[in-house]
């Protein structure tokens, strides 16, 4: 098939899936903090995550229940938006939640977040 200016040739078929998965590891690299001292999000009550983060399901969390921590926690990391994360993620829960949060999170956002930021690493190593 050849190019003409109205029809590029299209690009081959990756059948690895190695551009998809680098496409979404960078969605989640746009939205990071420049640092996890900005996330001074609430440590304790009752939170209440706005629809385009809590679309799948429940919308409020009660941060003094571990479980609903920790749904909310990787709800926020899946789903919040860069100004988000700030507002939601409280910098010494998420260091003390890592350990076990590094396991219900996505491979990509585990590995976004632990890239960006080796205290998080250094957390589920210690507790490891």
């Amino acid at each position: 098939m050849h190019a003409s200016p109205q029809q590029p040739v299209p690009a081959p078929w990756d059948p690895s899936g190695a551009e998809d998965l680098a496409l979404y590891g960078e969605k989640f690299r746009r939205r990071l903090p420049e640092s996890l001292d900005e996330l001074h999000g609430p440590a304790q009550g009752v939170v209440e995550l706005p629809l385009h983060m809590a679309w799948s399901g429940m919308t409020s969390y009660d941060l003094d229940k571990p479980r609903q921590r920790m749904g909310l926690y990787r709800t926020v990391l899946h789903e919040g938006l860069r100004d988000d994360l700030p507002q939601y993620l409280n910098q010494d829960l998420l260091l003390q939640l890592w350990p076990v949060l590094r396991t219900l999170a996505g491979r990509t956002v585990r590995a976004v977040w632990e890239n960006a930021f080796t205290q998080l690493t250094s957390r589920a190593r210690a507790a490891a």
